[in-house]
């Protein structure tokens, strides 16, 4: 078993350390096409931000094939050649601020392996913890997955969406939002920028759009609605690929109770990831 040769990792720790620039906030809301006010020392951050701070630095000649890193260092060396984020659960208990220095500890909490429809799926879960000035701000819990070189396969539910949705954005895909989301989190995986490997080598349509990218989105369509302010739970799950062939779209609508659902669909208007986020009073 794969999980049995690697368990030796788990809890392993690493800490990095970053700053929340006002050109980093800045570029993000550039990226996400907010009609934004210069940022300025002391504004809480936007949620989400914290994808793109102490991201993992490789140089060139260390990059794998698909120009993810390779591993061994602090991610474990799985020998299944394809790595996804197939999701997050991410607590919010205070907003980063505009200069602060925030210091990320990281542990691999829990490797496990399950047969997928192409190959083996090895999962390595690994747990963030980030601090400041403050104190603790986020709590998260990445989940990571591997499989084998498969090509993108066809045999994959075609059922729409039927949800009724209270929110909604259309999003183009450009290569221009692609490739600034990876400058944003230092995400050097060809699937998202190098359309002739992304096509020709992984046998996907086109250009495959980041999977923190549409959770990015569905949280930042949660604070349009609701106020970044008084989030402070935030969890999403991959189901599907979405590609830059056509526009797709993200949803979301209200449960009652400081709870709602939010979701994404693909190119064929097929649920693609499906999110959920918990918010505070008003009063």
């Amino acid at each position: 078993m794969l999980a049995d040769d690697l368990r030796g990792w788990v809890g392993k720790t690493q800490r990095a350390s970053d700053w929340v620039t006002p050109s980093r906030v800045a570029a993000w809301h550039a990226t996400l096409d907010h009609a934004a006010a210069p940022p300025s020392e002391g504004d809480p951050a936007p949620l989400g931000l914290h994808w793109t701070l102490a991201p993992a630095i490789a140089r060139e000649s260390e990059l794998g094939p698909d120009g993810h890193a390779r591993r061994g260092v602090f991610l474990p060396p799985v020998a299944l050649p394809r790595r996804l984020w197939a999701g997050s659960r991410v607590t919010f208990h205070r907003p980063l601020l505009v200069g602060e220095r925030v210091e990320r500890v990281s542990e691999i909490a829990m490797i496990s392996e399950k047969a997928g429809k192409d190959s083996r799926l090895l999962f390595v879960t690994v747990r963030h913890e980030l601090h400041g000035a403050g104190g603790l701000a986020i709590e998260e819990e990445q989940d990571l997955v591997y499989r084998g070189a498969s090509r993108a396969g066809s045999s994959r539910e075609t059922t729409e969406s039927s949800d009724t949705a209270a929110w909604q954005r259309t999003i183009r895909p450009t290569e221009t939002l692609l490739f600034r989301y990876s400058a944003l989190t230092f995400n050097t995986h060809r699937i998202h920028y190098d359309r002739p490997y992304a096509t020709g080598v992984e046998g996907y349509p086109g250009l495959v759009v980041h999977g923190p990218l549409i959770a990015t989105l569905l949280l930042d369509l949660m604070q349009t609605h609701v106020g970044r302010e008084r989030i402070h739970r935030f969890q999403f799950r991959a189901k599907r690929p979405t590609f830059d062939t056509s526009d797709f779209a993200v949803y979301g609508v209200p449960l009652g109770d400081g709870h709602c659902a939010l979701w994404s669909t693909d190119n064929q208007g097929v649920r693609a990831v499906d999110a959920e986020g918990w918010f505070r009073s008003s009063e």
